[in-house]
């Protein structure tokens, strides 16, 4: 398997063996379960569908529920689907996060960022505003400025960075260095920050060969 499905619980710090802070997200990986197999010849593609947390019956609808049934598990929460490894795993089978990941790896986190609003460009695009505070402005510090071209091309261009929605978009980090694998406790603990709020679901890959 390329990768997990997994709880972000938080972040700390550890201290490394030269004595150096380093800062860390903790997450909850596993066990997944296998709930689907897909194959060529019934699908036109392999992958191995896996399912993480626990639902009740009154929020899972009556074909996800046919669907647990079928492959013979519990409901679940979340359900994400890796490419490949369809010949190597039947429904049922349970991944823990000890069977995948090892100390001193790297991996690649998705989540859903935090929800931010609408944000001006000085929170979303990191500007600097415009002027000074003093000499009669009273509402143009955090202000954009002009966005326009006069009347050549008489239009604003397309992707011209203004306010707007921020956050809450799937994002990706790459890289992240596997400090510590907690199998009794199913925790994974990795070097640097992770998309999402606390307890967000997270999908851990390791790098593809």
């Amino acid at each position: 398997m390329p990768g997990l499905i997994g709880k972000k619980i938080g972040m700390t710090s550890i201290y490394s063996a030269a004595g150096k802070n380093i800062p860390c997200t903790i997450l909850e990986v596993g066990p997944c379960v296998v709930t689907q197999v897909r194959t060529l010849e019934k699908d036109g593609y392999e992958a191995v569908q896996l399912g993480f947390g626990e639902r009740s019956e009154k929020r899972t609808s009556k074909a996800m529920q046919g669907h647990f049934k079928r492959a013979g598990v519990a409901l679940k929460r979340k359900l994400v689907e890796f490419r490949g490894f369809a010949k190597e795993m039947n429904a049922g089978d349970e991944v823990k996060v000890e069977d995948i990941f090892n100390e001193g790896e790297f991996v690649s986190i998705y989540g859903t960022s935090k929800g931010k609003g609408f944000q001006g460009v000085v929170k979303r695009h990191g500007f600097a505003g415009v002027g000074q505070a003093t000499h009669g402005q009273h509402n143009r510090l955090r202000a954009p400025g002009s966005i326009g071209a006069a009347s050549t091309p008489a239009r604003v261009f397309k992707g011209m960075r203004m306010g707007g929605q921020m956050g809450n978009v799937r994002v990706t980090i790459e890289n992240l260095e596997v400090v510590k694998v907690m199998p009794e406790d199913g925790v994974l603990v990795v070097k640097g920050a992770v998309p999402g709020h606390k307890g967000a679901t997270v999908v851990i890959r390791k790098p593809e060969a």
